[in-house]
This record gives C-alpha cells, sequence and structure tokens, in this order.
C-alpha cells in the first residue's frame, strides 16, 4: 500500500512540474492566458487538492484520469500549441 502511494505522488509531482514550467514559459514567451491555464492544471495533481475535493464535495479525481487528461493536453501542447512551433523556429526544425 505503501508503495502505491509513492508511485502515485511521483507521478502527481512529475505532471505538477511539467504543468509548471509549461506555464511559467508561457506566460514569458508567448502569452499570459494559456500560461495561467497550465498553472491552473498543475493544481490539479497536487495531492492536497484531492483531499480538499474528497473533504468538500465527496469525492476526488482519479490517477487514471488525472494520468489521461494529463497526456491529452501535453499532447495537444506539444502538436500544435505556440510554444513548440517557437522551439522549432529556434532549433531550425
Amino acid at each position: 500500500m505503501k508503495n502505491k502511494s509513492k508511485v502515485r505522488n511521483i507521478i502527481c509531482w512529475i505532471f505538477i512540474v511539467v504543468f509548471f514550467v509549461i506555464g511559467i514559459l508561457n506566460m514569458i514567451l508567448i502569452h499570459p492566458i494559456p500560461g495561467m491555464f497550465y498553472l491552473l492544471i498543475s493544481f490539479i495533481y497536487l495531492p492536497s487538492t484531492n483531499t480538499f475535493l474528497n473533504n468538500k464535495f465527496g469525492f476526488s479525481i482519479p490517477l487514471v484520469v488525472k494520468i489521461i487528461f494529463g497526456l491529452v493536453i501535453l499532447w495537444a501542447t506539444l502538436a500544435v500549441g505556440d510554444l513548440m512551433e517557437m522551439f522549432e523556429s529556434w532549433l531550425g526544425i
């Protein structure tokens, strides 16, 4: 049981860091609105968010849903996002 909790926290913290960095880069390089969107997404993955949702509303977001949501958002960001286009132009791809 303890190992499941550790794996869950590691997965959540990876998504937190990824979305937080994408949010900061978007705020600096692209536009503040998408940057704030990614920063808000990063808060979904905080372990305390599930605790808050469970205490306040009686439900929590399952890890599988968080992973699928995160991968879809990452795919959309890296496939068609302005940030990826900017990096491609810098790299000359």
